[in-house]
Order: C-alpha cells, then structure tokens, then sequence
C-alpha cells in the first residue's frame, strides 16, 4: 500500500467520550506513527484508540511540495480514522477564496475542531458537524470493478467502473500522488464528479473504503 514518509504524533484515547476520556486508564498517551497507512490505522484501532487528536493542523494553505505532501498526508490519517469509527480531533485551514467549497469536499469526514481563514467558518463547522454520519462518501472493490456511493450533495450519487485503469488510478490516488502520473482522462473524469482534492501538484482520493458498515451492507 502506499504510504507517507513522513513520522506522524497522535494523542489516542480509548473511549469516543471526551468526558469518558478523562478517566483513568482511558488514556494511551502519545503514539508516534512512523508511516500513515491503513495497516498502522488498524493498529491504533487494534490497540484500543477510540478517539483520536493530531497534534498539528491540516493546513491546505501551506505552500510548497514539502508543505502540501504533508498536509494530504494528515487528510489521509483523519481519513483513514474516519473510515474506521474513530473519532478525530484535528484543525483544518482553507483558503478564504474557495474554501467554502473545499470543506464540502471534505465533510465525510470526521468534523474537524475549527476550520481557519474560511468566510462563514462558523456556519461552515456547524453545516458540517450537523449533517455529518459515517459512510457518506464511500467506495469499495468488487469483483472486476470500482463503486462509489457519495452523500455529500444530499443524495445518493452512484458511480461503477469495471475499466482497469480506473482501479489502477485510484490506487495511486489513494494516499496522494503527482497529478501528471494519473491519466488525464480518468483523472479529469473523477475530477469532474469531485472525487478528487487537488493539493499543489497532488492530487487525492477523497472517498474512504468501506471498513465498518452502520448496517447491513445491502442498505448502505
């Protein structure tokens, strides 16, 4: 799987409850990630981490390739966090011009403290934490093919792809990747259906893979 070079601290409880967090033993102290991946995610789950803080922002205004690999890095933990039912204490800075539609983008994911620099951050953190639920933009690998449920826009939009290139794309696209090594027309095409966060010259996969279903997974 791909993964990040960089080393990650996050402060994990046991418990989703911040007040419950609080109590003794509920508290795993510092963990220091030395990858972001789904297996060192699983691990944090495995190890009891319930609730989850970074202990830095993500920041989407930072310039700079060091900078923006860092902060999709972040996304890609809170992501990753998300998809298995940790809850996620985490900061995130937009840009004034676009923002608004950047955190629409971002809202199937756990909402975050505060959102920075953003016009309207209140009315935006408090769309996104009272329309937020898990699964609500998803994707999963069947048997030759790719679907896609998304819940963002307030209905279901559906999309299925059986073409090679389009699994090869998103595997790449997974935990970010240069725009210029995706192919254009699969690329412009999620693009299009606002699949993908451009960050710099990266470019992300926003959905989740399914990793703990709410119900059965026929009604999902």
């Amino acid at each position: 799987m791909t993964q990040t070079a960089e080393r990650f601290s996050v402060t994990a409880w046991r418990d989703h409850d911040e007040e419950a967090c609080t109590r003794p033993g509920m508290a795993l102290g510092t963990i220091d990630l030395p990858e972001v991946t789904g297996e060192a995610c699983d691990r944090l789950w495995h190890g009891g981490a319930r609730r989850v803080a970074l202990d830095e922002p993500v920041d989407l205004m930072a310039t700079g390739a060091a900078a923006e690999r860092r902060a999709v890095a972040l996304l890609c933990l809170v992501r990753e966090l998300t998809a298995r039912a940790v809850h996620v204490d985490w900061d995130l800075r937009l840009p004034a011009e676009g923002g608004e539609q950047q955190w629409k983008l971002l809202s199937h994911l756990q909402p975050p403290r505060v959102i920075g620099d953003v016009t309207d951050a209140d009315a935006a953190l408090y769309a996104w934490r009272t329309n937020h639920y898990l699964c609500k933009c998803v994707w999963r690998q069947g048997p030759g093919f790719v679907q896609i449920r998304d819940r963002r826009w307030g209905e279901l939009r559906r999309f299925t792809a059986d073409e090679p290139e389009y699994r090869t794309a998103i595997a790449a696209l997974d935990f970010g990747v240069d725009h210029r090594e995706v192919p254009p027309a699969v690329l412009a095409e999620f693009t299009e259906e606002l699949l993908v966060l451009r960050v710099g010259d990266l470019a992300w996969w926003l959905p989740y893979r399914v990793n703990r279903w709410l119900q059965e997974a026929m009604a999902i």
